[in-house]
């Protein structure tokens, strides 16, 4: 018996013809039933929920061991292979390059052969970006292999966040899916540490090994039940649902109404970019694209690819600066992730955005006291503390909450095309951040930091007008309400 639902359907369908005493003795007797059922039978169902969530973010792990790669590795590289600076920075930054064509094709490639597929081309790109790596004597390989690399992070950014919203209950999506992020910082955090033990091969080997944690993984775990239903896999649909929700549970409800979703979107035209911006998906498409480009454009990337160099300006040990820095992100995210399904969205993101806010203008006070030599004895402390600021609140709630969101917010018929022109939007953000970055801190490093504490202001004010919250909805009345 689906417990849920026949409180749902008891509260609003006879609360008008029965008396307030009764009503509520039998919502003590519902709530009651439903903690000895969950107790009976959630066990089998959470397991395969958990495990398909735990491989897919094998996925997380392995996209974060790409990103954190070029940190601990460039001295051993440079002298290895002989690379001038300018060879190695491209070698750095040519991940995003295939990260954003990863994007561009990531929608099509995961409506096409599935969410299980997509992830499996992911991990053979990561795979044979790390083996070109590990085996390279030049540059070429070098950049072959990075660009495999950023490809498969591409496909894994969008596909990985979209896999676990679709299987995962309601009432756990946001923290199940926060755990994407969780991955991410953990696979950079584990890279840095790692690599300044063992040689860059050495490293590259390991950056394998997650992935082939996925690719087996996935033959151990259902498909997506709503990408099943979409291409008219009836039987695979419920046996996929039945596996993620239990064999004692009843799905009849959620069966039908994601098949009801589904005959409403057949009457709608395959979708295409330009689609994107009919009126009925403007508003999920102003929030998705909206809340990557405040991710991106609050200097998130440029803080964490030259966070050595903003350390050393500051008078900051650099090195020990940049463990503080790879810790906090795992236990502060890991916090957001239990939070996701508890304070909702939108609060998080306030609380991120004020944070990052706050971190901006202490790193913009410091420069401006170095620049001017007031209390020069304060600024190491004051950098370092700002950037904690910083790098803590990004982790609890931006660096999570918009993939979370942009998951949730776009119907099926335009969830690929969608999902592909958000990840190259933030992938381009990246990009152009990491690029531009070293140039603003030449023309004003403190007028940087307060030119991302203004974008963070005006992310408080998008998210108050724009971001509707959609904790404990099924995905199905988000995008109803939205579209």
């Amino acid at each position: 018996m689906n417990i849920t639902q026949d409180e749902e359907n008891f509260n609003s369908g006879q609360q008008e013809s029965m008396a307030e005493p009764l009503i509520m003795q039998r919502k003590v007797s519902i709530h009651v039933e439903a903690h000895l059922l969950e107790n009976n039978n959630s066990g089998g169902s959470m397991f395969m929920v958990l495990l398909s969530t735990f491989v897919a973010v094998c996925g997380s792990f392995a996209f974060g061991t790409c990103i954190g790669f070029s940190a601990p590795t460039q001295s051993g590289i440079t002298s290895d292979l002989g690379l001038s600076l300018s060879e190695y920075s491209v070698f750095g930054s040519i991940a995003t390059i295939g990260a954003m064509v990863g994007a561009i094709t990531s929608g099509k490639i995961t409506d096409s052969i599935g969410r299980k597929g997509a992830m499996r081309v992911s991990a053979v790109f990561c795979i044979e970006g790390w083996l070109a790596i590990y085996f390279s004597k030049g540059v070429v390989s070098l950049y072959i292999g990075r660009v495999c690399s950023g490809y498969g992070m591409g496909l894994l950014s969008y596909v990985v966040p979209v896999f676990i919203a679709e299987i995962a209950p309601k009432h756990l999506r946001g923290g199940l899916a926060t755990l994407n992020q969780l991955m991410i910082v953990t696979g950079v955090s584990f890279t840095f540490i790692i690599g300044t033990v063992v040689s860059w091969r050495t490293l590259a080997l390991i950056g394998i090994f997650p992935c082939f944690v996925l690719l087996f993984g996935l033959f151990l775990i259902p498909e997506s039940p709503r990408w099943l239903a979409k291409v008219g896999q009836q039987k695979e649909f419920q046996l996929a649902l039945r596996k993620l929700r239990g064999k004692d549970a009843d799905i009849s409800q959620e069966v039908e109404d994601i098949q009801d979703y589904l005959q409403t979107l057949q009457h709608l035209p395959k979708s295409q970019m330009l689609d994107l911006f009919q009126k009925r998906y403007l508003v999920s498409v102003t929030v998705g694209v909206g809340l990557m480009v405040f991710q991106q454009f609050g200097g998130i990337n440029g803080v964490s690819f030259y966070l050595s160099h903003i350390f050393e300006s500051a008078g900051y040990p650099s090195a020990m600066g940049t463990v503080i820095y790879a810790c906090i992100q795992i236990p502060i995210t890991g916090l957001g992730a239990t939070l996701m399904d508890r304070a909702g969205r939108r609060p998080l993101l306030f609380v991120s955005a004020s944070g990052l806010i706050i971190g901006c203008l202490l790193v913009a006070t410091s420069f401006y006291m170095k620049a001017h030599e007031l209390s020069l004895e304060w600024v190491p402390a004051l950098t370092l503390t700002g950037i904690l600021m910083y790098v803590g609140s990004f982790s609890v709630g931006m660096g999570a909450v918009p993939w979370v969101i942009m998951s949730e917010v776009f119907p099926l018929n335009v969830k690929g095309t969608a999902g592909s022109f958000v990840t190259l939007v933030n992938w381009f953000g990246s990009w152009v951040i990491s690029f531009t970055f070293n140039f603003l801190m030449s023309w004003s490093s403190y007028g940087t930091f307060l030119l991302y504490a203004t974008v963070n202001l005006l992310a408080i004010l998008f998210v108050a007008k724009i971001v509707p919250e959609t904790k404990g909805r099924t995905l199905e009345e988000i995008q109803a309400s939205m579209n």
